[in-house]
């Protein structure tokens, strides 16, 4: 069976690398944006560092910030009502997750209009036509939806998350400027930064990891534990550390999957809006435990990637412990909390754990779960 790869056509990185905005726009005919940002980044002046530099460019654009933290199916029929009015040809996302996941499924509707029912891109939708064009800027150290062919939409009416994969939602070109995510609040840093984490983590370890995949995982996990904590401290090293690492973890994940770090996660964003990053955070040890005996050596190289020291005299079960103290430990220093006490409502486990079952990131967990061991899971961490 071939491994398939997909990727961005174009990617910029490093300091200043929003000022190519406008001559990729221009080199590539488009005529009208539509910029696609969330309310608060467009009240902090975040989303002005791009809107400026499309005004100095005299590139007309429409904004749309009708997007909730965890965007729902309302968010993107909006969006694709007001894309249609506004006579635009591209989309620009500006933000985290959220904005970028609703970009790709407006741009995915508007030229697969057969797919209009949110629902049904749940899944790997067989959609036939590339998405709007995106160039997408992130604003977060996470979720790497800028590389990925992934994007989750919450269907609030029935509290569960959707997690679509479909190569024809990446974005055209990412634009991964660390100047973009130098206001993030500590908080939030540390929560998509351990988000980040989880992605190269759970992406090493998945059903579908191979060598190509690996070899981004595991430079991933090192320039994160290398780089977090001065994330949160903002320091230009650890931003443009961070801006680095989320975005290796994103070329690799996407193309393999994940586990059931994000099939727990999902749901409780879903049910209680938990930021996804904060979820990831608190499962992520619990799972590596739960997964070390299908996991073989790579345990080790997480360990040695983390900056632990002497990992390869460590039996194979001292090397799993020493890599699972090592995330336990940064996710402490970043802030993170240490369970879902404060969290899950005792009456929503089985929901909860019906839902990460049924989630579309369960199948790639290297070990083979059910309901009842996820339930287990979830108690444990309450």
């Amino acid at each position: 069976m071939a491994n398939r790869f997909v990727l961005n056509e174009t990617s910029y990185h490093g300091k200043g690398a929003i000022s190519a905005i406008a001559d990729e726009i221009k080199a590539r005919g488009f005529k009208k944006a539509f910029v696609c940002s969330d309310p608060d980044l467009i009240k902090f002046n975040v989303t002005k560092k791009v809107t400026d530099i499309l005004d100095g460019a005299n590139i007309p654009y429409e904004i749309y910030s009708n997007i909730k933290p965890n965007p729902t199916i309302e968010n993107v029929q909006t969006g694709v009502e007001a894309f249609k009015n506004a006579g635009t040809d591209c989309i620009v996302a500006i933000g985290g997750g959220s904005s970028m996941d609703t970009a790709k499924a407006i741009g995915i509707i508007i030229t697969n209009p057969e797919f209009s029912d949110v629902r049904s891109l749940e899944g790997v939708a067989p959609t036939k036509n590339p998405c709007v064009p995106i160039i997408a800027v992130p604003t977060t150290a996470g979720t790497a939806a800028e590389v990925t062919i992934n994007y989750v939409i919450t269907d609030a009416e029935k509290d569960r998350k959707m997690v679509c994969v479909d190569v024809h939602d990446i974005p055209v070109v990412a634009v991964v400027d660390p100047d973009m995510m130098a206001s993030m609040p500590k908080g939030l840093t540390a929560a998509t930064g351990m988000d980040a984490l989880t992605h190269a983590i759970e992406g090493y370890i998945t059903k579908g990891a191979w060598e190509l995949s690996d070899m981004f995982h595991i430079k991933a996990i090192e320039i994160i534990a290398k780089s977090l904590r001065g994330a949160v401290e903002n320091t230009d090293e650890g931003r443009e550390g961070m801006a680095l690492g989320q975005y290796i973890a994103g070329m690799g994940f996407s193309n393999v999957g994940l586990g059931i770090v994000h099939s727990m996660a999902h749901p409780l964003g879903a049910l209680y809006d938990t930021p996804h990053g904060v979820a990831n955070a608190i499962i992520l040890p619990t799972v590596m435990e739960y997964n070390a005996p299908a996991t073989g050596e790579k345990y080790r190289d997480i360990a040695k990637a983390m900056g632990v020291e002497n990992v390869d005299a460590m039996s194979l079960e001292a090397a799993r412990k020493a890599a699972i103290d090592a995330v336990k430990q940064l996710s402490v220093d970043v802030g993170i909390p240490t369970n879902l006490k404060e969290i899950v409502k005792a009456e929503d486990v089985d929901f909860l754990s019906q839902s990460a079952f049924d989630d579309a990131c369960r199948p790639g967990n290297p070990r083979d779960t059910s309901v009842a061991e996820i339930k287990e899971l979830y108690l444990s961490l309450m």
